[in-house]
């Protein structure tokens, strides 16, 4: 979501010496299914073979207090488990480094082959979160002289620099090979993460759908068009986002176009280029705001990195099919 209201928070609640009252937002990526256990954990294992998928997203970089996320991510089938084990890591500094998070999770998804060409996956996953606060960073009214500045020390009680706290989600999706759809619910136990008071983390829904389209035969897929369109939205408290766009790929060469917005007020589009040939995936996205921030925040650049390992076919009552990739 937009991490600045999180930033913005903080900086005035600890000013004020109140920090139970903040609400923050998850980190967002525009590559979303280049980050797929992120979001929605029913992900974990659809693309059967071992999968990693590492991110990067500098949002805003014109503007004084950046936000920097990074994200790394493991998951595979593991056909003796009926489903999909993964790992995910990401780290973010907002604020130059005044606030900081860190978390690591562990992710299951049962695997239910309905059908020979349809497939559910349930996903549970397990979070540990560290946010941190640089009390050195921050400044504060009483510390300012009119003539010469900041000058003065601050008479702000210091809270606690550093919280730790499990957090909980799930998600399932519903897919055959060029079709899906799923939901995802993050912060299942809205865990408390204040600093010097109780502040509760709003659950976070998520709804998402895509198709594929082949402009061929399917054993040409790789000589032919494939149109990709898809649509995904979140609400987190009372914040509501929508994006909505399509990839279109030939070969190996994979470009997309989107546009995010919330239902009062348009966000940003964004542009994406990439390419994929054989293990190896890359993607570029630059996102042009076009909200009343305009030009002023040099908008937001993204990279992607995946890397897909083949592995053995499993025998199965039914053929398992893989999760069609966006």
């Amino acid at each position: 979501m937009l991490k600045r209201f999180f930033v913005a928070c903080v900086l005035i609640v600890v000013g004020s010496g109140s920090v139970n009252d903040a609400f923050a937002q998850d980190p967002q990526f525009t590559q979303f299914y280049a980050n797929p256990i992120y979001l929605n954990p029913a992900f974990a294992g659809s693309k059967r073979c071992p999968r990693v998928n590492m991110n990067y997203r500098n949002q805003w970089p014109a503007i004084s207090g950046t936000f920097v996320t990074y994200s790394a991510s493991f998951d595979m089938d593991v056909n003796a488990l009926h489903g999909g084990i993964g790992g995910h890591f990401m780290a973010d500094r907002a604020g130059e480094g005044t606030l900081n998070s860190f978390e690591g999770s562990l992710i299951y998804a049962y695997r239910m082959n309905i059908s020979r060409k349809f497939s559910l996956r349930i996903g549970a996953q397990a979070t540990v979160v560290q946010r941190s606060i640089d009390w050195e960073k921050l400044t504060f009214g009483d510390m300012i002289d009119p003539r010469y500045g900041f000058v003065y020390e601050t008479q702000e009680i210091q809270p606690n620099e550093s919280k730790i706290f499990a957090d909980f989600s799930a998600g399932i999706i519903g897919y055959t090979e060029t079709f899906f759809i799923g939901f995802a619910a993050h912060h299942l136990s809205q865990p408390d993460e204040g600093f010097n008071g109780i502040s509760k983390l709003p659950i976070k829904f998520t709804g998402h759908a895509g198709v594929n389209i082949y402009f061929g035969k399917r054993r040409e897929q790789g000589k032919k068009w494939n149109l990709s369109p898809n649509i995904l939205f979140q609400q987190q408290q009372d914040f509501q986002q929508l994006n909505y766009g399509f990839y279109l790929s030939k070969g190996f060469i994979v470009g997309g176009l989107w546009f995010r917005q919330s239902f009062n007020n348009p966000d940003a589009f964004a542009a994406l280029i990439g390419f994929q040939q054989g293990a190896f995936k890359f993607g570029y996205s630059y996102d042009v705001t076009v909200s009343s921030l305009t030009n002023n925040t040099a908008g937001s650049h993204e990279f992607s990195l995946g890397l897909q390992f083949g592995c053995k076919k499993p025998k199965k009552k039914f053929r398992a099919i893989d999760c069609p990739s966006f």
